[in-house]
């Protein structure tokens, strides 16, 4: 497939899976559940074991097919599920997702990179990796503070030498502090504008 076909394929899958996540959370609306905090706690307690599954499949898959930004997804999933289930929906959902994109530019390497990403993107980072061990301690940098492409960047480390293990230990460990600060912004958020 070439280039741009695939990169028209991923923005239509990315504009219908925002287009279906907007149109559900319209219809959510309407439907009352966001009116009061006890409406949105009935609406998960009836739908406990999907919603959740749910949530944590779109999280993953946000990581591979930006759906929505990840701040916003992550805002999301602590308002709707609360703290505490919500950064670990937010945290597995990711984790996962980053596995998933490491996986598959490890498998077919830089031209999935040059066919899912601008030009401008990989080249910016690209420089990043010319010293492993600089790239390591970056990339690390990178999963850990929020507004970096970070996802991009699970794909670029899935080009270069990174071990599995190395992946993994960055991942598991800068993953929920990034994911801390949304939870904290989440939190803060609720507290100005409570449901």
């Amino acid at each position: 497939m070439d280039h741009n076909r695939l990169k028209k394929l991923m923005n239509a899958a990315s504009m219908a899976l925002f287009v279906l996540c907007v149109a559900l959370g319209l219809w959510l609306w309407r439907q009352g559940v966001f009116q009061s905090q006890e409406a949105l706690q009935a609406f998960l307690n009836h739908y406990a074991g999907s919603a959740a599954a749910i949530f944590l499949a779109l999280q993953a898959v946000q990581v591979v097919i930006p759906i929505l930004p990840g701040g916003v997804s992550c805002l999301a999933g602590v308002l709707i599920f609360g703290p505490w289930l919500g950064f670990v929906l937010n945290y597995v959902g990711i984790a996962l997702g980053s596995f998933v994109a490491f996986a598959m530019a490890r498998n077919w390497g830089k031209p999935l990179l040059n066919k899912l990403f601008s030009k401008k993107l990989h080249e910016k980072y690209e420089r990043w990796t010319h010293e492993s061990r600089r790239f390591d301690r970056l990339f690390a940098l990178a999963i850990f503070l929020p507004g970096l492409p970070d996802d991009f960047l699970c794909f670029l480390a899935g080009t270069t030498g990174m071990s599995w293990k190395k992946f993994a230990l960055i991942t598991v460990t800068c993953r929920p502090l990034m994911i801390f600060a949304y939870s904290l912004g989440a939190l803060g958020f609720r507290a100005v504008f409570p449901l």
